[in-house]
Parts: structure tokens; C-alpha cells; sequence
């Protein structure tokens, strides 16, 4: 009887994934600090993917290949800078890169999916509806703000000008856009508790 029981016990569903994104300066960090503060786990995407980049050898090896051994500095760590501003205006190898980086981040996410046991997770990433990963989410969350707020916390925290701010924008999926394609919207137009507050609604509302 005990082993019929065991059979016939419901698994534990898996839990929801629920796609975090937003532009820069939008402030989803932020954002995804307070859902960790809340008890739910936060997949960083971008951050994953910048130690993937060190830590695998295999996508040192390909990078390289793609954009020469400058990729890496001479303590073999990943040259951000430089491989930003050699990708930034050529599509094709920017594609090529993504193409490299992108899988190894999908592997190490559902290694980390499948250690987590809450009902609602959560995977931070800028490029959620460019990539089109918000189809195997459950629902898309994003933080969203007028340009120019976004244009100057970005100009007061890395110390940009607006222009430099600007062209990065400029390269992005369009607000309006990403809005249209969003299940949640949270507008970061105001202070951090009003943030905070918007945050806790949405995500404790999510069945």
C-alpha cells in the first residue's frame, strides 16, 4: 500500500517563469532586488552571462574566433568595452556573438530552474522580447519609465552624456513596443516606495 501511494502522489508542479525586463535606466534591478526581498528567486541573465563569458573555455575559444583575441585582455578576462564597441554598429556579428552566448545562458538557467521550489520564479533579462524569450514564460513583467528619467540615471550613475545615452537607446526595441507585448507594466516615473508598492501588487497578484 505504501508503494501505491507513493505512485499515485501528485508531483510538484513546476514553477511559473515569469519573464523581468525593461531598457536602460528603467531601473528593473532595482525592481528585481524587491521581488528577492518578497521571497522569490531572480534569475540575472545579463550577469550569468558576463561570468559565462569567463568561465567557459569553449565560448573563449568561439569568441575569439569571432572577434579576435582582443576579446579577452591579458588577464584572459572578457574585454567588455572592447567587444561592445566592435559589435555595436555591425548587426551580423553581433548576431554571431549572441548566437555563441545566449545558449550557454539558456543551459545555466534551467540548471537553476530546476534547484528552485517556489510557485513563481523570475528571469531577469534586457532582451526578454527581442529574443523572444517572453513565449516560454508564463507572463512578461516590464519596468518601464519616460526616456528622459532613464537618460539621466543613466548619465548620474555611469557618467554619460546624453548623446552616449542616447545611441544606446536608439538601439533598442522602442518603449511603445515593448508595452504593447507586456502582460505587467510597472512605471518607475516616481520615488523607490511607490516602486516598491507597484511591485508587490503585480507580482502577489499573479495566479
Amino acid at each position: 500500500m505504501e508503494e501505491l501511494h507513493s505512485e499515485t502522489q501528485k508531483a510538484e508542479p513546476e514553477p511559473k517563469i515569469i519573464g523581468l525586463t525593461g531598457g536602460i535606466g528603467s531601473g528593473k534591478t532595482t525592481v528585481a532586488r524587491f521581488i528577492e526581498e518578497f521571497g522569490f528567486p531572480v534569475y540575472y541573465s545579463d550577469d550569468r552571462a558576463k561570468a559565462i563569458v569567463n568561465e567557459s573555455e569553449d565560448l573563449k575559444v568561439r569568441i575569439k574566433a569571432l572577434l579576435g583575441d582582443k576579446a579577452y585582455d591579458e588577464n584572459g578576462l572578457y574585454d567588455r568595452k572592447f567587444v561592445a564597441e566592435k559589435v555595436f554598429s555591425n548587426k551580423e556579428q553581433l548576431h554571431e556573438l549572441n548566437e555563441i552566448i545566449h545558449p550557454a545562458v539558456r543551459i545555466d538557467f534551467e540548471e537553476w530552474l530546476n534547484k528552485q521550489t517556489k510557485y513563481l520564479v523570475f528571469k531577469e533579462t534586457a532582451l526578454l522580447f527581442e529574443l523572444k524569450l517572453n513565449r516560454q514564460c508564463y507572463k512578461s513583467l516590464l519596468v518601464t519609465a519616460e526616456d528622459n528619467i532613464r537618460a539621466k540615471r543613466v548619465m548620474d550613475r555611469d557618467g554619460k552624456t546624453y548623446r552616449e545615452v542616447e545611441a544606446v537607446m536608439e538601439k533598442q526595441m522602442p518603449e511603445k513596443d515593448k508595452i504593447k507585448l507586456a502582460d505587467c507594466i510597472i512605471h518607475n516615473n516616481t520615488n523607490l516606495e511607490d516602486l516598491k508598492e507597484q511591485t508587490e501588487q503585480i507580482i502577489f497578484s499573479i495566479e
